[in-house]
């Protein structure tokens, strides 16, 4: 019979995963470190984002497989960015390496970037036809496809792994990225700063369009993207939070998603896009023009309740609380984002604590 402590345990590694590399990077080779205490102090799965240069998940995912045993791992991809046999084959690729350890996610990036980029949109009608190519050659299928995404006479992967496919997550936001993510998808990721009252909406959002799609709603994982600053210096806690918060909230409908469906007051985008560092960017991305030390300063626009209920702040154990109340609401998995694996050894004690107090309630 399982004691408390494997109970919670077992628990923190299906529940809980962090980034690793957030945010800019200078040394990537710093990630692999991450990935490994993250694995030793008992977390389920590392996520990888994409940013050009020295962050290619790709390659990430390829070093972070070698450098542990257990862990998953999950690249993030913009789709328009690649060939669907391109990225098929590093998914591919990936699931034999690592030994089923992998899955993939898509996000569908700020389309102005994109535009920057001359990469096309992600719409969804494209990528619903991405998700059923890979899928389809992940099955051994030979693809004849045109369409959409262009013309591809005859897509096929020729020394195709055997094991299980990876499963595809999608990040979503607004009720239509929701609806398609339980319609095509294996998992979803919402956006950090959801409250526990956002993520219940999400969550009923995600399953109803699952179960009108024919599919099982409860076979659609939700995770959940939530910032995270335990135990830090004052600070480091305000760029960690406060600094990040930011960078999202002053995006124009990025903002608005998030506020909405937390129910809460639009009129404080306003003020935060009015602030001299801010209205200066013409639309320039926010965190490719400051460090989150910078947007500290700026974030005191945002009211307090907002960091409360949409991040986790505090001590360990008070984080620890907080994140339990998004589990209550419907998440299946959390991403902690913000501190390193590095800051979060007594944050994970008090997470396998609260996790093995629920098993036994």
């Amino acid at each position: 019979m399982a004691t408390p402590d494997e109970h919670g345990a077992k628990a923190l590694f299906d529940k809980f995963g962090t980034y690793i590399l957030p945010g800019r990077v200078s040394d990537p080779r710093r990630g692999i470190d991450e990935a490994q205490e993250a694995e030793r102090i008992g977390l389920g799965r590392v996520w990888i984002s994409e940013r050009y240069a020295v962050k290619e998940p790709a390659v990430m995912s390829g070093a972070v497989s070698e450098a542990t045993s257990k862990i998953r791992i999950c690249g993030t991809y913009y789709a328009t960015m690649r060939h669907p046999i391109v990225t098929a084959s590093v998914a591919n690729l990936m699931q034999a390496m690592s030994r089923d350890r992998s899955s993939i996610m898509f996000a569908r990036a700020v389309p102005a970037y994109l535009a920057m980029l001359g990469s096309p949109p992600i719409t969804f009608p494209r990528l619903a036809d991405y998700i059923s190519i890979m899928r389809r050659l992940w099955a051994g299928e030979t693809v004849k496809y045109e369409g959409i995404l262009g013309n591809f006479p005859s897509l096929t992967l020729t020394d195709r792994y055997q094991g299980p496919p990876p499963p595809i997550i999608f990040t979503a936001m607004g009720p239509k990225a929701l609806a398609f993510g339980g319609t095509h998808c294996d998992g979803v990721l919402l956006h950090p700063f959801f409250s526990p009252a956002g993520v219940a909406a999400s969550t009923k959002i995600v399953r109803d369009a699952a179960e009108q799609a024919g599919r099982d709603p409860m076979s659609v994982r939700i995770h959940h993207n939530i910032i995270v600053a335990p135990d830090l210096p004052k600070d480091e806690e305000d760029a960690v939070v406060r600094g990040r918060a930011v960078t999202y909230f002053e995006l124009p409908t990025f903002g608005e998603l998030i506020v909405d469906i937390n129910g809460w007051d639009r009129t404080v985008l306003d003020k935060l896009r009015a602030h001299p560092m801010i209205a200066k960017l013409n639309g320039k991305p926010a965190d490719q023009a400051y460090t989150r030390q910078e947007l500290v300063e700026v974030s005191r626009i945002l009211p307090d309740h907002w960091m409360r209920e949409g991040a986790a702040m505090g001590t360990a154990a008070a984080c620890a609380d907080q994140l339990m109340a998004y589990l209550d609401a419907g998440a299946d998995e959390i991403l902690l984002h913000g501190a390193s694996p590095f800051d979060m050894g007594p944050l994970t004690t008090e997470l396998k604590r609260a996790l093995a107090l629920r098993a036994g309630a």
